[in-house]
C-alpha cells in the first residue's frame, strides 16, 4: 500500500475535489448529534468561508490523503492562536480528518496521520466528540502507536482532548 498526503493550497483541482466530497464528510458526521453540523450543510452559504479560510489562510494547511494514486481523503492541519484557558496553545491542532467510506479499515487513515505528524512537528492537539466512539477509537489506536502511549488525554464538555509531542524522522 502506498499512501502519501500533499499540500493542496495551489491545487485548484485538489481543492474542487475536497469541495465535491465535504458533503459526504459532513455527512458522516452528522450522526453524532451535535446540533452543528446539519447547520452548516455541504451546500451552504457558510461552506464558502470555510473553504476560503482554509485555502488563504497562513494558520492552515489543506492535505489530501492519496493512496495508489487516488485521492481518497482529506485533512486539515491549523495552527492555532488562542490557547485555551490556563493551556499553551499547541503548535498544531488536527482540525479535521476524512477518508472516505471505500477507504477505511485498510491503514490508510494510520499511515496518513503519521506522515501528517512527522512532517509538522511540535506540540499536537487532537480533538474528538465523545458521541463519535470509532473517532476515538482510531485516535487512541494512532498515538499509542506513533507516540508509545506518551500522550495526554481529556475529556471536557463532551470532548475527547489528546495532546502530545511529534518530531520528524531521522533521514537515514
Amino acid at each position: 500500500m502506498t499512501v502519501s498526503i500533499r499540500d493542496c493550497r495551489r491545487s485548484p483541482s485538489d481543492r474542487r475535489w475536497i469541495e465535491d466530497v465535504y458533503g459526504e464528510y459532513l455527512e458522516s458526521l452528522s450522526d453524532l448529534n451535535t446540533g452543528f453540523f446539519p447547520a452548516i450543510g455541504a451546500d451552504g452559504p457558510e461552506r464558502d468561508g470555510i473553504f476560503a479560510s482554509w485555502f488563504a489562510s497562513e494558520h492552515a494547511h489543506p492535505l489530501v490523503l492519496v493512496s495508489g494514486g487516488e485521492r481518497v481523503g482529506f485533512a486539515l492541519v491549523s495552527r492555532p492562536q488562542i490557547p485555551e484557558a490556563g493551556e499553551a496553545a499547541p503548535d498544531y491542532r488536527m482540525s479535521e480528518f476524512f477518508v472516505r467510506g471505500a477507504h477505511r479499515r485498510q491503514g490508510i487513515g494510520s499511515y496518513a496521520a503519521r506522515l501528517i505528524f512527522d512532517r509538522f512537528a511540535g506540540e499536537w492537539e487532537i480533538v474528538e466528540y465523545q458521541r463519535n466512539p470509532g473517532s476515538v477509537r482510531f485516535w487512541r489506536r494512532v498515538l499509542t502507536e506513533y507516540c508509545r502511549g506518551d500522550f495526554t488525554e481529556r475529556s471536557r464538555h463532551g470532548e475527547i482532548r489528546q495532546r502530545f509531542r511529534s518530531r520528524p524522522k531521522p533521514v537515514a
